[in-house]
């Protein structure tokens, strides 16, 4: 029941309520509140306006009239847990269970015994993270060689796929990006129920998750975000009656619409009642009253939309169909004929004969579902991953997405397709005479989320139309004087104030600035100019994370879209030694079909044709969701990358080092503590890298300054960072731009302070500071080098990431043109190898 320790509403607050929600005007959260509060005459005009929208919604889906349900079985992997919910039967102790898991024979019992009775989804329930606080458990894992449950569960899930056919959907809880990065590959959806946004039922005594790590909202909240950004296919909801009041119920609603907005994955949500249960802390508290419930269901449904899908469990509605269908439900949710719902095992589903008639008494159609909703088995990527396509397609109606009731599972191998090469192969030519075919992606729309959330997210100083301003020139004078005797010391918070003021500084005060980061240059490596003969490959630029300020990333149906064989990058490889080179960069998209053998094989086949080549490869983005792709550690992945020849990696994929910013301007890409992960793993295993930031689109100074404290405390602590490299945005084509919401790049001011100020506060801990022609064109890279710079960066031979963004300096320099702007700087000039050596001649 709810909290009714919040006041009251009205009856004509209700009323005008109504009235805005019946004449599809948006509804505050007041408004929501009062609605939850309607009943009788209201609240059957509440079920009415729900309805309605409800109905709108599965006509515009084709599918009018269609209530859905899943066919499953439910297999409890484990019922120990390390939280403590004041409500739950489900998890236990060890010692009241005959093992601490279910063995993977036992798992596949039950599927295969659902798989015979014509299941389609195997739904695996199990406690978060039970090994942390129950040694049986640790034990457990450790006698089977798994290093943790989700290890195991990943295991589980592919047994099933590979023999039964059953379409894995799970629930283990609470995940981080990287365990969802992982577990995406086996299951085309999984879940966790937000539950509550109300933290004080979690941090106060006696509240119903008390004492429950994982229940906290803000971690919740976190785990539905990195979903989205993750894609996948996920299910949430709230659960009702468990001491919430209004304002908090309907705070959860909105949070699940805020998230549902920006990623599009919430593919259900569930409005689930509370009903005690004999045996725990809240035995008892009254149930979940079912209008309340109604009531919950159809706000949830005004306020989340038509395209919603929204589902009530049908064993705890006491035999309420018809009011929950009145009230905008479109699904009733996984029910089985096979196995118990373990969770409230004390009501049974019903029998599907029972709830199609239910559901036609009602006036609609009772239709079988995957776990999988119809919208992501019609889109396929990147919502599903390549190895999951023929389990899924073997059950799913083409037309509809919906399930083929008459098909029956069987086992197919989980593996990855066959890999096609082609496309436009000789976009780094052309891009520099015929240019991009578009100046967007066709889905433009949908893949980057919704817009209009995602400039809500813009810090108000870091807009679009916003100039970034200095501080008090106290400060200024201040960080002048710091720059020249101990510029390192501007990192330290204790002279945040003066560091942010020379990030702002201008005219006499920016001159000063980059003269004394030009001094800082000369006594740190001299006045030679380095540059490297190099070659950029990109192998694919096929990619849906939905980076929102990459123009570079195609859908492999785009007439831009490539692939490029091994033989093709090992060509290019070739052509470039002959040419002088001694590097290759290797980046990539992160491209869904690309194998998990396959990184490892393009520096094979590299080190093979021109064994003396340095291959400088692969981004942290490439290769975290390569080794969650393979199911192994990041460390594992680099060594064996090792061990195929890889010499040093890209530092890039930073671009702000702060996960504010970082969300809005990547959508799915790694989280800057993943970033960090990755190139600290990496130096320790030897495999030095470079350092970048991007800046100049929805970012501020405060900003940049903490990402150069990230750069500086990862150098501190391994000492392997080559360089750092700083990328100014092309905002031209990209996304985000032509969405209205980044600035148009960064000002020339700005481009030589941060130059600047990366030299000063990197001092003593990273040497070389390299500015990118590619992006400043010849005359700014030759100020950036009077500026505090010391490196030109590479020949290149083909850039086309920055030129698919809109970058009009070319794809190339030769080693004259990058001598030439060297001596415009008034420099000595010096070819150096990846590492800063000195290179062949």
């Amino acid at each position: 029941m709810v909290d009714r320790s919040d006041p009251e509403p009205t009856e004509a607050s209700i009323r005008r309520a109504l009235g805005r929600a019946a004449t599809g005007r948006a509804l505050d959260a007041g408004e929501a509140s009062a609605l939850l509060a309607a009943r009788g005459p209201m609240l059957d005009d509440l079920l009415r306006i729900a309805s309605d929208i409800r109905d709108a919604g599965l006509r515009d889906a084709g599918r009018p009239g269609v209530v859905t349900y899943s066919k499953k079985v439910f297999i409890p992997l484990t019922r120990l847990c390390r939280d403590r919910c004041h409500y739950c039967t489900f998890a236990t102790v060890p010692h009241r269970l005959p093992a601490a898991y279910l063995e993977r024979d036992e798992v596949l019992a039950i599927a295969r015994e659902g798989a015979a009775q014509g299941c389609k989804e195997a739904l695996f329930t199990l406690g978060d993270r039970p090994e942390e606080r129950w040694p049986a458990a640790r034990r457990w894992l450790d006698e089977r060689g798994y290093d943790s449950t989700l290890d195991y569960l990943r295991a589980c899930a592919v047994a099933v796929l590979e023999e039964t056919g059953l379409l894995p959907h799970l629930n283990p809880g609470v995940l981080t990006w990287s365990e969802l990065q992982r577990l995406k590959p086996v299951a085309p959806s999984m879940g966790m129920m937000l539950e509550t946004t109300a933290t004080r039922l979690w941090s106060e005594p006696g509240g119903p998750h008390y004492g429950s790590p994982d229940k906290e909202p803000a971690v919740r909240l976190r785990v539905l975000d990195d979903a989205g950004r993750v894609g996948v296919p996920f299910t949430t909801g709230i659960l009702i009656g468990i001491g919430e009041n209004r304002a908090e119920r309907v705070d959860a609603i909105f949070a699940i619409r805020r998230a549902m907005r920006e990623y599009g994955h919430l593919q259900e949500v569930i409005v689930q009642n509370f009903r005690a249960k004999p045996d725990t802390a809240m035995r008892g508290m009254p149930d979940a009253e079912l209008h309340d419930l109604a009531a919950t269901v159809a706000v949830a449904r005004v306020l989340l939309g038509p395209k919603a899908r929204i589902q009530a469990p049908p064993n705890l509605i006491a035999g309420e169909y018809d009011l929950l269908l009145r009230a905008g439900i479109d699904d009733w949710g996984g029910v089985s004929p096979v196995t118990p719902d373990h969770v409230n095992p004390e009501r049974p589903w019903p029998h599907l004969d029972d709830l199609a008639a239910r559901t036609a008494s009602a006036g609609f159609t009772l239709r079988e579902r995957l776990t999988v909703y119809p919208e992501y088995v019609r889109a396929g990527e990147p919502w599903l991953d390549p190895r999951l396509l023929p389990h899924v397609t073997a059950l799913a109606d083409p037309a509809t997405g919906l399930a083929v009731e008459a098909a029956r599972p069987v086992g197919r191998p989980w593996q990855e397709p066959e890999e096609v090469y082609g496309g436009r192969t000789d976009l780094h030519v052309t891009i520099d005479v015929t240019g991009r075919t578009d100046d967007r992606r066709g889905d433009f729309d949908s893949v980057y989320g919704d817009w209009a959330e995602v400039a809500g997210k813009v810090a108000p100083e870091a807009r679009a139309g916003v100039p970034l301003g200095g501080g008090a020139d106290a400060d200024l004078r201040a960080g002048l004087r710091l720059a020249a005797d101990d510029p390192a010391a501007l990192l330290t918070p204790a002279h945040e104030a003066k560091a942010l003021a020379l990030f702002g500084a201008d005219g006499p005060a920016l001159d000063e600035l980059c003269r004394l980061a030009d001094d800082a240059r000369r006594d740190a490596v001299g006045d030679d100019v380095t540059y490297v003969v190099n070659r950029n490959i990109n192998f694919t630029n096929v990619c849906y994370v939905g980076c929102r300020f990459c123009a570079f990333a195609q859908r492999e149906s785009d007439a831009d879209a490539f692939r490029l064989s091994l033989s093709q990058v090992a060509d290019r490889a070739e052509e470039a030694w002959t040419a002088g080179a001694t590097e290759v960069c290797l980046q990539g998209g992160i491209d869904p079909k690309m194998p998990v053998t396959g990184y490892a094989d393009i520096v094979r086949a590299i080190k093979a044709r021109v064994p003396d080549m340095h291959v400088h490869a692969f981004s942290p983005m490439e290769i975290v969701t390569a080794a969650a792709k393979a199911g192994v550690p990041v460390r594992e992945w680099l060594l064996q990358l090792r061990e195929a020849g890889l010499d040093t990696i890209p530092g890039t994929a930073a671009e702000i080092l702060d996960d504010d910013v970082r969300w809005v301007l990547t959508k799915g890409k790694l989280p800057a503590a993943a970033w960090v992960d990755v190139v600290s793993t990496a130096h320790e295993l030897g495999i030095r890298s470079s350092s970048t930031m991007m800046y100049g689109h929805v970012d501020h100074p405060g900003q940049w300054l903490a990402h150069f404290r990230v750069l500086a405390g990862v150098q501190d602590r391994t000492g392997g960072f080559t360089e750092f490299v700083a990328l100014p945005f092309v905002h031209t084509n990209a996304p985000i731009y032509l969405a209205g919401i980044a600035r148009p790049g960064p000002t020339w001011r700005e481009n030589r302070a941060v130059h600047a100020m990366a030299r000063l506060l990197l001092h003593g801990r990273i040497d070389n500071i390299q500015c990118s022609w590619v992006k400043l064109g010849d005359a700014g890279t030759a100020e950036m080098l009077r500026g505090g710079c010391n490196d030109l960066g590479g020949t290149l031979m083909e850039e086309t990431i920055s030129r698919m963004a809109g970058s009009g300096n070319g794809s190339a320099r030769t080693e004259e043109q990058l001598r030439a702007i060297a001596t415009a700087a008034g420099r000595p000039f010096r070819k150096r190898t990846t590492a800063y050596g000195h290179a062949r001649a």
